[in-house]
């Protein structure tokens, strides 16, 4: 620039705001664009674009200005320097020539305007010439004017140069205001009345007082499953600082409550967020005695964090954390801790983890007993005590996702408010165990049944409902009740499925209809899969969820998943021999310890399923086993010693009892002819047809559907084969069209049909 040419005063304080922009924002290039943001923060200059602009105010303007200054530009690479872009460069070349035609004494804020409509390929060109238009003549009035006399005073102050790189001035307003920090945080001693009061949890919040008492590092990190109570913990501590019973050191804080949630909304701008955590900390600090609780912590990394490597809110915690005037209390579960945090050592070593067990049953009925009184009073109604103790031990029992004292307290409450709404007349409302029972098992999905102790009729009466039924099985289904019954007594392990039954026989002995039968009785659902649907290793994955990475990841496991939609369910598995041997493995878990982990780290929990395997395997070679004039082995029994070889010993010995199915009988026969005949008459009936056989008839059909080798399904195929097709035509095309009675007769070797 030649020495008769200067820079007024504004317009010095304009460059050294951009290269202090593209310091502050890491941006490679000082732009056109960047040198009109700077104007923006000149009120002279924002009111004459007020006076003039077209399109919307001046704030809209600066919000467009600064889309395109970061739009448009690179990241500062490290230990670099920004530049000047060739546009920049053009810019104050024209401006300069501006002031030498003029013969002006220095180059100045409008002549800088005026140079800048002239870059024709800028997006500061395009947007001036946007959003002013024909106005532009009058913008540039408007700024002579203003800058006519530049001396340098009206331009911002030192004070609000520097704050401008904390503080973005499209903001709210409501961010700059004084206090303005407290919209950002609650404070949790002056809602104290708001929160369950906290019962027990002595040693951890002892300890947690500890690590706030220390010099250096105190601040402690909470870490649990979700539900244990480890917010209830803050509010206990919150408590016993407002009853004066903490350290003197600790006497008189102040527990505040921030969320990240609430930070990050509305800032759409580089620097909205910092400034907010910047204004809060500065407001914590200033109140003196604080202590700032961060629930779900983990979500501080990465918070923030834009495109363009800023920092995030656990790099810019990093120094209060350490400073030690402010305490920080986090809070996270075991699981978000290793996913997030441990990412991050600079914060796992400025905090101190104490872990937040699940409490055991009896501490809980303790937690609910404290607790009573509250809920009695907002629901209007009366707890009985034994009720309470028997949902605590239900809940821990069947609901099987979530922790104790959340899900038992969830409980009482859903209890208390089913009991608000009813609509009976009783004056004396207590929730009893009978109430806590319905409300649980609609929550956990399962029969009531199950959650009912005094309910043993239903159990009793089982084995006289199935073998209505089912004809034939008396010892396999005396088996199957007999396991059912015993889990219900409590005689099992809690930690294993309720039973797990291998059905060993021929096929068409009932196998798959006594699971069916066992579920509808007991009025649960029945979860059938067929095994040899998996008979490949590749299709094993489909049980528990396919591996990250490969197809079906997002889908989950299909087994997991039906266990986790129904946890109280009679799980069938079809012939369990044509699975892959993957299959066995996974279901040595499922039958140990209850449980099985999906691809995604979910558990899904089988301690309330009937696990029913069904199997023929071996039953080639158990027919001809049982074959000879002396034999009285059944096919059955022969097929279980095959079955001892089929399967491992380690898969056989975890099963609750392999339960053998007899062989087909003539007997057997006709109580399945029976029953499949009143099958079909419920179907005629609708048709006004009734259904009639002799007794010649009956007999041949018993003796053509009597198969050992094909079992019952045998007497299906005779029925379709010699009944259904005579009936279908008569009632097609012949007299049973508008109904009648059909009688099934048999003579000469061949089956007949008349209809009145």
């Amino acid at each position: 620039m030649p020495n008769e040419v200067k820079y007024s005063p504004t317009l010095l304080s304009i460059i050294d705001m951009t290269y202090m922009m593209a310091i502050d924002d890491q941006l490679e290039f000082i732009t056109p664009e960047m040198v009109l943001d700077a104007m923006l923060y000149d009120k002279q200059f924002c009111q004459a674009v007020d006076e003039t602009i077209l399109q919307g105010d001046h704030k809209e303007f600066q919000k467009a200005v600064l889309h395109c200054v970061y739009d448009n530009n690179t990241p500062l690479p490290d230990g670099a320097e920004p530049m000047h872009s060739e546009q920049y460069i053009d810019l104050f070349t024209g401006a300069e020539l501006k002031a030498l035609h003029a013969e002006a004494s220095m180059v100045d804020v409008p002549m800088v305007v005026s140079a800048m409509i002239e870059l024709t390929e800028s997006w500061a060109a395009n947007l001036i010439e946007a959003y002013f238009g024909n106005n532009f003549p009058e913008l540039l009035r408007a700024l002579i004017d203003a800058f006519g006399k530049d001396d340098g005073e009206e331009f911002l102050s030192d004070d609000l140069f520097d704050s401008v790189f904390g503080e973005n001035p499209l903001s709210d307003d409501k961010d700059s205001k004084p206090g303005a920090w407290r919209d950002f945080v609650v404070c949790i001693n002056d809602h104290l009345k708001d929160h369950n009061p906290l019962i027990g949890r002595d040693a951890e919040l002892e300890r947690t007082m500890q690590v706030l008492c220390r010099k250096d590092k105190n601040n402690p990190l909470h870490l649990g499953e979700p539900g244990v109570g480890k917010t209830s913990i803050v509010y206990g501590l919150a408590q016993r600082i407002e009853d004066g019973q903490v350290p003197d050191k600790l006497k008189g804080f102040k527990i505040y409550s921030l969320d990240m949630g609430t930070l990050l909304a509305g800032t759409q701008y580089r620097g909205d967020f910092e400034k907010r955590i910047k204004e809060v900390m500065k407001g914590v600090a200033a109140e003196g005695h604080a202590i700032v609780y961060i629930d779900e912590i983990h979500n501080i990394v990465g918070a923030g964090r834009g495109s363009d490597g800023t920092l995030d809110a656990s790099n810019l915690l990093k120094p209060y954390l350490e400073g030690g005037d402010i305490r920080f209390i986090g809070a996270t579960t075991y699981e978000e801790y290793n996913r997030n945090l441990t990412k991050s050592k600079g914060m796992i070593r400025r905090f101190q983890p104490i872990d937040i067990l699940e409490p055991s049953i009896d501490e809980t009925i303790g937690i609910i007993k404290a607790l009573k009184p509250q809920y009695e009073a907002f629901h209007g109604v009366k707890y009985d005590e034994e009720a309470l103790e028997f949902g605590v031990r239900m809940s821990a029992k069947h609901i099987t996702d979530r922790y104790l004292p959340d899900k038992a307290i969830d409980l009482m409450d859903e209890a208390g408010a089913y009991l608000q709404m009813s609509k009976g007349e009783k004056t004396d409302r207590v929730v009893d165990q009978e109430l806590i029972a319905q409300v649980l098992a609609r929550v956990a999905k399962v029969d009531a049944l199950a959650v009912k102790e005094d309910d043993t009729e239903r159990l009793d009466t089982l084995k006289s409902r199935i073998t209505d039924k089912i004809y034939g099985q008396d010892r396999a289904v005396t088996a199957v009740v007999e396991a059912v019954q015993l889990a219900k007594a409590g005689l099992t392990d809690d930690d294993k499925p309720l039973a797990s039954l291998l059905f060993v026989g021929p096929t068409g002995v009932g196998k798959t209809e006594v699971a069916r039968v066992l579920a509808r009785e007991l009025g649960v659902e029945l979860v059938r899969f067929d095994m040899s649907e998996y008979q490949e290793k590749h299709t094993v994955a489909k049980l528990i969820g396919s591996p990250a990475g490969y197809v079906g990841y997002d889908d989950g496991g299909l087994l997991t998943d039906a266990v986790r939609r129904a946890p109280d369910c009679v799980l069938l598995l079809d012939e369990i021999e044509k699975a892959h041997s993957d299959v066995f493995d996974i279901l040595l878990q499922v039958m140990d310890y209850g449980t099985l982990t999906d691809n995604k780290g979910r558990k899904a929990y089988f301690r309330n399923v009937i696990l029913i395997m069904t199997s023929n395997a071996g039953a080639q070679f158990a027919r001809q086993a049982s074959v000879g004039f002396a034999s009285t082995i059944t096919t059955g029994e022969a097929m279980l010693a095959q079955v001892k070889k089929t399967f491992k010993p380690e898969f056989v010995n975890r099963l609750s009892e392999i339960v053998v199915f007899a062989d087909m009988d003539r007997h057997m026969a006709g109580l399945i002819l029976n029953k499949k005949l009143k099958e079909l008459q419920v179907k005629l009936t609708a048709k006004n047809v009734k259904l009639k056989l002799t007794a010649k008839a009956r007999e041949q059909l018993i003796d053509m559907g009597f198969s050992a080798k094909y079992g019952g399904r045998e007497v299906d195929r005779v029925i379709q084969a010699q009944v259904k097709s005579r009936l279908m035509r008569e009632m097609l095309f012949g007299p049973l069209k508008q109904g009648g009675t059909a009688t099934l007769g048999h003579s000469k070797g061949e089956f007949t049909l008349t209809c009145t």
